[in-house]
């Protein structure tokens, strides 16, 4: 069980919710069962507003209420006390006194009620100011039009200074892929304009020049520790799963969403059990927008389409294909698109075409041959137009983005050293590690180096599928790597010899397959070996700052 503050996976409502796994019940039975017994409580407890929503998934159920945002702690207790009287009755035994129950849980409730938040939160509702609150703080508005205080603070909501008081752009992205780039290139465009354009994504919090904080900042943490700083004029966040299932999403007025694509990943927890599965939990950043609020959407990836076509948003399509089918439903009846055409990204506003750029220059497109980026700079336009942002400065933005460690760390970086094209990339799916190794493959090349290793946290079957999607690149060489601060669970070398098994299937002589303990034992042994029109690719998923420094000083 948890708290919700936000929209998440079910609703968009705060609250609680419990997820229940079960191979031995009927979940129909379990989801009926349960509303009876919930019903029952929060009559008990005075809760006459309280939501109920459920979902029916292959292993189990999520069940869900809703609170007010003061008593999200007690609507946990509220939901683990109806479960314990569901699980009593499917299991034919005894519960605890229910008196007693009720009891304690109005002491709880007693102890955490707040009124005065709720009345702040009514009036900036009603003058569509976003709220934000966590355990410490409540605040009104973004950045500079933001205001926050104590929870225990709270001011008379006559006593605020509401002129003061506004929401800025704020745009969230997420996908399985292409999140951090979209972020960081949505930012760089904001910084175009002229804007103090802040980011959070899995490696920090970032505001203009300043790092606010170190870590992976992509849930709600993360967005109200940047949405609070009064200096903030736009911001981009990244958003991804976990943080939608855990916490649910921290605003309720954004100005534009993003889903890059949907593929597997991290799946098998929070009753995520599919890629439709993960889908709907993405597609939960909808629920966040603004009532004139713009969803951007890559109408070439199928599931987001899905999702997509039953969304009541206003959307932004955007595709690789002029012919696609979306792109020319949307441009026959006036809606928001963008597409390529002749080697040009075109914008189309919903009366004509707004917006013209050149694929090939945009830097991170490497001329054109990487298409993931070039979704991904037709996605970042489309919210820069979505924010309000001018077509100079977008284009400024855009064109001044490189794939290097300072613009882009990790993204398809690439570095020269004695003549050969060495290129760093952190991709860690099927979906992105396939595409970036379609993409170098592509490239005229010598000899091809190949430096992989996979956390221990992944099955057998995804290791091996990852070694497949990287071996796309046809390496000469494939160096596999440890990362003892991953190994979690496995033996030292385990992953290793997966790969290497891998390898081995796929042609490749065991004497081009060297192992090294770490991956930076594993880069120097590339980088001492290199020469002349030779191509590498470092999947480099751990040791990344070391590895950066061995490649510049090689360069």
């Amino acid at each position: 069980s948890r708290r919700v503050t936000g929209p998440g996976l079910l609703w968009e409502k705060p609250g609680a919710i419990l997820d229940v796994f079960t191979s031995h019940f009927d979940k129909q039975l379990v989801v009926d069962t349960w509303k009876v017994e919930i019903q029952t409580v929060l009559d008990a407890i005075g809760w006459k507003d309280s939501k109920l929503k459920t979902r029916i998934f292959d292993t189990g159920v999520n069940l869900a209420i809703s609170a007010s945002i003061d008593l999200l702690y007690s609507a946990v207790f509220v939901i683990e006390t109806s479960w314990h009287l569901t699980a009593s009755k499917l299991l034919e035994q005894s519960a605890d006194d229910f008196d007693g129950l009720i009891a304690d849980l109005q002491k709880v409730i007693s102890m955490e009620q707040n009124p005065p938040v709720l009345a702040l939160q009514k009036t900036a509702m009603d003058k569509n100011i976003d709220v934000l609150w966590d355990d410490d703080y409540v605040s009104l508005g973004h950045g500079t039009g933001s205001q926050k205080w104590g929870i225990n603070e709270i001011p008379n909501v006559d006593d605020v200074n509401w002129d003061e008081l506004h929401n800025v752009p704020v745009a969230m992205i997420t996908g399985t892929n292409g999140k951090s780039t979209c972020v960081r290139l949505s930012t760089a465009i904001g910084e175009a304009a002229g804007m103090m354009s802040g980011s959070t994504s899995t490696d920090f919090v970032k505001l203009g020049n300043d790092i606010l904080d170190h870590g992976d900042y992509s849930g709600p943490g993360g967005a109200r520790m940047l949405l609070r700083d009064k200096r903030l004029e736009m911001a981009f966040l990244e958003v991804a799963r976990g943080g939608i299932l855990r916490r649910g999403l921290p605003l309720r007025q954004a100005t534009g969403a993003m889903v890059t694509n949907i593929a597997a990943d991290h799946l098998g927890e929070y009753g995520i059990n599919t890629v439709e599965h993960l889908a709907d939990a993405k597609f939960a950043v909808a629920r966040a927008l603004s009532d004139d609020g713009v969803l951007v959407l890559n109408a070439d990836d199928e599931l987001v389409v899905q999702n997509g076509l039953s969304s009541p948003n206003t959307i932004c399509w955007f595709s690789l294909n002029e012919n696609n089918e979306h792109i020319i439903t949307t441009r026959n009846s006036g809606g928001l698109c963008c597409w390529v055409q002749s080697g040009q990204i075109n914008y189309f506003d919903g009366n004509g075409v707004a917006l013209k750029v050149t694929v090939s220059d945009i830097p991170i497109t490497m001329g054109g041959v990487a298409l993931f980026n070039i979704q991904n700079a037709m996605g970042a336009l489309c919210l820069a137009k979505a924010m309000g942002i001018s077509n100079d400065a977008i284009i400024k933005g855009l064109t001044n983005f490189n794939s290097t460690p300072d613009d882009n760390p990790g993204r398809c970086n690439e570095f020269k050293i004695k003549g050969a094209r060495v290129f760093v990339d952190f991709a860690h799916n099927p979906h992105s590690i396939n595409a970036i190794a379609d993409m170098l493959d592509n490239i005229p090349s010598n000899k091809k180096y190949l430096l992989i290793g996979q956390a221990g946290d992944r099955s057998d079957q995804d290791i091996i599928d990852l070694t497949n999607g990287a071996l796309r690149f046809n390496p000469d060489v494939v160096a596999t790597m440890d990362m003892v601060d991953y190994l979690r669970g496995r033996e030292f070398g385990e992953t290793a010899w997966i790969i290497k098994e891998q390898c081995l299937k796929h042609g490749i002589e065991e004497e081009n397959i060297p192992h090294f303990s770490s991956p930076s034992e594993g880069a120097r042994y590339i980088i001492d070996h290199l020469q002349e029109g030779d191509l590498v690719l470092l999947l480099a998923l751990a040791e990344r700052d070391k590895i950066f420094e061995m490649l510049k000083a090689a360069t």
